[in-house]
């Protein structure tokens, strides 16, 4: 079974090399950065010089792209050369509305189509121990499942087209939250003399131990925003989340304060780095 792999982005590259190592077939690769698509290639990817020609070669479709967008693009793209011999996973985060409709459009060549968004960030990725959340039918989600093994290692189907999507936004609304309580809460103990690593480990203690504080707690410690999940991607996030939420009538003002953190975030210009930078916002408000 031969892989094509779109999208080499941050977490795309290492998703990806991750399926060339274990892969025991071609895997054809293809991203506008023509050195990511070197980089891959060194490892052993097969490059090529567009979506369509993965989609050729392939059997099976993988996109990470950052943006429904960018999602739509790549399937209007492959759409002439799927048939009912090929498979397509998107991994991007995108609106769960969106993807449903490209699900439509692919399912109506004969193709197969799963939303597969992950969860955590660049570590796990090179590490292959992303979580991945499946929308789809259950027969192409078990028939796709070893393929996701090589890139995570807690993979659970939601429900059907979109619901992969749905679960994803949820998780990084909840992430937003608690990191916004993180920042809030840390920068209170700072104005009384209490450092963030002393804070992380009283927290440890009770009730309020977290993964995003755990992981989190030395960069912020060291001023260090190197990026491992960019502010603007988590903007984008929460964004989706406000329209899914207000799609549903669900009203979330736990999320809408998240949001004017990230709008600020966003207008300090923080938004290439890291997202736990967002506490330089909290602390300078």
């Amino acid at each position: 079974m031969k892989i094509g792999f779109i999208g080499l982005g941050i977490m795309g590259e290492s998703m990806c090399e991750n399926i060339v190592k274990k892969h025991d077939d071609k895997v054809y690769v293809f991203d506008f950065v023509e050195a990511k698509v070197k980089q891959l290639e060194a490892v052993g990817a097969v490059a090529c010089s567009s979506s369509k020609e993965v989609a050729e070669h392939a059997d099976v479709i993988i996109s990470m792209v950052p943006k429904s967008e960018h999602s739509r693009s790549v399937y209007n793209e492959v759409l002439p050369v799927l048939d009912a011999t090929k498979t397509c996973i998107d991994m991007s985060t995108i609106d769960p509305s969106v993807s449903v409709e490209i699900s439509e459009m692919v399912k109506a060549t004969g193709a197969q189509f799963i939303d597969a968004p992950v969860v955590k960030s660049k570590p796990a990725a090179i590490a292959g121990k992303l979580g991945i959340y499946v929308g789809g039918d259950e027969a192409t989600f078990e028939a796709m499942r070893p393929i996701l093994s090589y890139m995570g290692e807690n993979v659970i189907r939601m429900g059907d087209n979109g619901k992969g999507l749905v679960m994803k936004i949820c998780h990084n609304a909840l992430v937003s939250q608690i990191q916004n309580g993180v920042n809030e809460t840390s920068t209170l103990a700072a104005a009384n003399g209490i450092d963030i690593m002393t804070f992380a480990q009283a927290i440890s203690y009770g009730g309020g131990q977290n993964f995003y504080l755990d992981s989190k707690k030395e960069p912020i410690s060291k001023e260090d925003y190197t990026t491992a999940f960019s502010i603007e991607n988590e903007y984008k996030d929460v964004n989706i989340c406000m329209n899914l939420a207000k799609e549903c009538g669900v009203s979330m003002p736990g999320e809408e304060n998240a949001l004017r953190v990230y709008q600020a975030a966003m207008d300090a210009g923080y938004g290439k780095e890291d997202f736990c930078a967002t506490i330089k916002v909290v602390r300078e408000q």
